[in-house]
C-alpha cells in the first residue's frame, strides 16, 4: 500500500503525518530499529529531501547495527549522516541514570550537527508503549525539546509494525534491540572487553537463527534471554552444545538460559528492588 492510501485508512496515521509536515526540515535519530525506520519512512514521504537520517557509532553499538541501518537509508533513499563518539566519563560506571546522561550527550551532539545543517527540528522514534518501562532517557529528551512524533500521537508498536509491514519496510518484524550497555548490570565498570564478547556472542547466535536474543553479562557468566516467541529454539542439544562452546571461546565460563525468556529492560527489576 502506498502511504496516502493509508493515511485514509488510519486517521491516526494520518494525524502523525500532518504534524511532521508542520515540521518543514527534520533530523531523524535513526538506529534501524523499527520505530526509527518507520519514522524517517514517513518524513521521507512527507518532506522529501527536508529530511535527514543521523546515527551515532559508538563502542556500545553492535557493527552489525551501523550495516542494517546504512542498507535501509540507502533502501528508502534518505540522506543518512554518521556521528563518531566514545564512551563519556559520565556512563563508564554503568549508572542507574546512564541512559538519562547518555542520552543527553547524543542528542546534544545530534542536535548541534542537525543546526549545522539546517535542520530545525530534531524528532526520535519513541512510542507511546516506552511509558511502561522504566525509561530516564525520556527525561533528557523533554530538556534538549526533542520531538517524538510516535510518542505524541499516541502511536504504538503494534501500530507501528502493522503500518510498516503494509509499506513493505523489512523492519516491520524485527526484533527490538537496545545498546550493549544495556547487557551489563547497573554500577558495573563499563570495558570494551566485555562489549565485544556481548556483540560477538549475540551476533552468533542471531546467524543461529534465534534473532530475538539478549546475552546479559554477570562477570563471567552469559545469561541468555530469548524471545518467549523462539524460545522452542534453544531445546535443541546440538544447537546449545554449539552455543555454548562458541561462546566460551569468545571468553564466558559459563553459559545459562534464563528460564523467563527476554524481559525489556530485566536489570530495572534490580532498582524497583532496590539493589
Amino acid at each position: 500500500m502506498t502511504l496516502r492510501e493509508l493515511r485514509n485508512e488510519y486517521p491516526k496515521l494520518d494525524k502523525l503525518c500532518l504534524s511532521v509536515e508542520k515540521m518543514e526540515k527534520l533530523a531523524v535519530a535513526f538506529s534501524g530499529g523499527v520505530d526509527s525506520t518507520f519514522l524517517i519512512k514517513i518524513a521521507k514521504e512527507c518532506l522529501g529531501d527536508s529530511t535527514i537520517a543521523i546515527t551515532v557509532n559508538a563502542p556500545y553499538i553492535a557493527g552489525w547495527e551501523i550495516d542494517e541501518a546504512k542498507a535501509l537509508t540507502s533502501s528508502i533513499d534518505v540522506r543518512h549522516q554518521f556521528i563518531e563518539l566514545g564512551i563519556s566519563d559520565t556512563i563508564l560506571n554503568n549508572p542507574v541514570d546512564r541512559c538519562y546522561k547518555c542520552k543527553k550527550i547524543v542528542f546534544s551532539k545530534i542536535i548541534e550537527f542537525a543546526a549545522n545543517e539546517g535542520f530545525s527540528s530534531v524528532a526520535d522514534g519513541s512510542n507511546a508503549d516506552d511509558k511502561k518501562d522504566y525509561r530516564p532517557g525520556m527525561k533528557a529528551l523533554d530538556e534538549l525539546r526533542v520531538k517524538s512524533p510516535l510518542l505524541e500521537n499516541d502511536i504504538t508498536k503494534e501500530e507501528i509494525r502493522t503500518w510498516s509491514k503494509a509499506l513493505s519496510l523489512e523492519t516491520w518484524d524485527k526484533p527490538p534491540y537496545a545498546c550493549l550497555l544495556t547487557r551489563l548490570p547497573y554500577n558495573t565498570i563499563v570495558d570494551f572487553k566485555s562489549l565485544e564478547m556481548i556483540e560477538r556472542a549475540e551476533k552468533t547466535i542471531i546467524d543461529m537463527g534465534i534473532r530475538a536474543i539478549r546475552v546479559r553479562k554477570h562477570e563471567d557468566i552469559a545469561r541468555l534471554e530469548i524471545g518467549k516467541d523462539e524460545m522452542h529454539k534453544i531445546f535443541d542439544l546440538e544447537l546449545m552444545s554449539n552455543i555454548a562452546k562458541v561462546l566460551k571461546t569468545i571468553g564466558f565460563e559459563y553459559v545459562t538460559l534464563d528460564m523467563g525468556g527476554y524481559t525489556m529492560g530485566s536489570f530495572n527489576r534490580t532498582i524497583e528492588k532496590g539493589v
